[in-house]
């Protein structure tokens, strides 16, 4: 099963063109505490088999997002067997999104 990477910039893109789309960010609480990306839902990836339930089903794209992007992919394609489709990978994850669009976003 191959999930479909967007790259920061892509995302940033999204962004700006309004597109409707949800963010799930499985990091720990831990990390979200350093830094996040605004309006995303927030499972730990530990939680989601517990938690998928409290994701949107209105069809619109999710994209899934971790520190470096490894975590989240797992989790999506975790998403995937579970049925659910539309799903994105942050290529990179929230550093590589510090790195390319938010300078400003503490790091670590």
């Amino acid at each position: 099963m191959t999930i479909p990477q967007l790259t920061p910039l892509q995302l940033q893109q999204w962004q700006e063109e309004g597109r409707a789309f949800h963010l799930l960010d499985v990091r720990t609480d831990e990390e979200t505490a350093v830094c996040a990306l605004p309006d995303a839902i927030h499972i730990p990836m530990n939680l989601i088999p517990l938690r998928q339930n409290e994701l949107p089903d209105d069809d619109l794209p999710i994209v899934v997002y971790c520190h470096h992007g490894i975590r989240s992919l797992h989790t999506a394609m975790y998403l995937a067997d579970a049925g659910f489709e539309n799903l994105f990978n942050l290529q990179g994850g929230i550093d590589a999104w510090a790195l390319q669009v938010d300078g400003a976003m503490a790091r670590y």
